[in-house]
């Protein structure tokens, strides 16, 4: 049913709600299971190596309401409850920025400061 390349799969995460696109990362076999059956969000993260709960640290946790996946197996599309933001700098969404003349320009205000979060 999934196709898992090189161990990974490739996972967009929007709100449940009004469908904005939060964030995107990879799921392995062990994320996708501990997804599935505590109906809370987990990630693989290449960075680190590890897998994780998505809000560990800040609490800031995505309950699954809904996942899809796509044609071919290899992608999957999660619809969470989002506490707080997503995005690990303090914004809602991931995507917080857009291209606007060349430049980068900020569209979100931000809902948490990291530096209270993070250690």
């Amino acid at each position: 049913m999934l196709d898992f390349k090189d161990g990974l799969i490739s996972t967009v995460t929007r709100d449940y709600g009004d469908k904005e696109v939060l964030m995107t990362a990879f799921m392995n076999e062990e994320a996708a299971f501990k997804t599935l059956t505590t109906g809370l969000a987990h990630y693989w993260s290449r960075s680190r190596g590890k897998l994780w709960l998505k809000g560990e640290q800040s609490g800031h946790h995505q309950k699954v309401r809904e996942i899809r996946i796509d044609c071919d197996g290899d992608a999957l599309l999660l619809d969470v409850e989002q506490k707080c933001g997503a995005c690990h700098k303090g914004y809602r969404s991931c995507f917080y920025r857009r291209i606007e003349d060349g430049k980068l320009k900020k569209i979100m205000e931000k809902k948490f400061e990291p530096s209270e979060v993070y250690d």
